[in-house]
């Protein structure tokens, strides 16, 4: 449902071209991610290039917001973060517009590759060394951040659905406990990015990786970006994930890992039972394949 480059009123269009410097004579728009605004790469006349994010909330108004904490947050990123410097912001207090560097890159095919995959692992290890302590400052934790997407499986024991998964229905107080523990866990004092996915990573042809989108920037513990991307591996399948988390976060307990990803499993099986927010129809589909997958997976680390 994403809308382009040309859909922006003019007065969003000009107030982007006088950051960038320069008339935008080509826009092509960009795949992933789940923002209903723009995301156009684009280029000027005088060949100036920029990658332009824009929404107002006849959209999505949550989008919105996520794009003004997106813009502080750009903002305060330190050298070390490799990510997207911005070039400027456009908000006239309907539409927001991010102009940011535009990065050569593609996003990490899915289903995963081995090489892929390693580079991106190696990243996020490098971010988390480099940005420990937080380089950027009134960051939440991300236990405040993730504290309601925790409590999942407190509202579907609440409220369980009549489909429930007959595993999870037997395993619901278990649940409830290990996504709280989860939550306990996420204690530390580096850079999390906390939405980790192949859509928000570039890939190089020098290998460098460049870690995109960033609203949900907080601080918490080094391995929970690694723990997220692993994640998203298992939607996507063809690895043995059990075997990367106890290979890349070899020293974290066990019960703190298998917590935070029912707690990750808890927030997806409760978000794909509500209404698709506006502009938003794919978004309780795939929170349901990764409600599937994470669920799967914690049954497999219980044994």
């Amino acid at each position: 449902m994403r809308i382009t480059w040309n859909e922006l009123p003019a007065s969003v269009r000009r107030g982007v071209e006088e950051i960038i410097g320069g008339t935008v004579v080509e826009a092509v728009s960009q795949p992933g991610g789940f923002s209903p605004g723009t995301a156009d790469r684009v280029v000027t006349a005088s060949g100036s290039r920029a990658f332009v994010k824009a929404v107002s909330p006849a959209q999505n108004e949550r989008s919105c917001e996520l794009h003004r904490r997106e813009a502080v947050v750009t903002a305060a990123l330190p050298p070390q973060a490799r990510a997207p410097r911005p070039l400027g912001t456009f908000d006239d207090g309907e539409w927001i517009a991010l102009v940011l560097e535009d990065v050569e890159g593609r996003h990490p095919a899915t289903p995963w590759t081995g090489p892929e995959l390693d580079l991106v692992l190696r990243a996020l290890a490098d971010l988390a060394e480099s940005t420990t302590p937080s380089p950027v400052a009134g960051l939440r934790t991300a236990a405040e951040g993730l504290a309601h997407d925790f409590a999942g499986w407190h509202r579907i024991a609440a409220d369980p659905p009549p489909d429930l998964d007959p595993w999870v229905a037997e395993h619901l107080d278990a649940l409830c406990a290990s996504a709280d523990r989860g939550l306990a866990a996420l204690v530390g004092e580096t850079l999390v990015h906390l939405d980790i996915r192949a859509d928000n990573f570039l890939l190089g042809g020098d290998g460098e990786v460049t870690v995109v989108d960033w609203p949900w920037a907080c601080r918490g513990p080094w391995w929970l970006d690694t723990v997220l991307v692993l994640v998203n591996v298992r939607l996507h399948g063809g690895h043995d994930t059990s075997a990367l988390l106890a290979r890349h976060v070899p020293d974290v307990d066990q019960g703190d890992l298998v917590g935070v990803l029912a707690g990750m499993a808890g927030f997806f099986a409760d978000g794909a039972r509500s209404p698709a927010p506006e502009g938003l129809p794919t978004l309780r589909a795939f929170q349901r394949e990764q409600a599937e997958s994470t669920v799967a997976w914690v049954r497999e680390l219980l044994g």
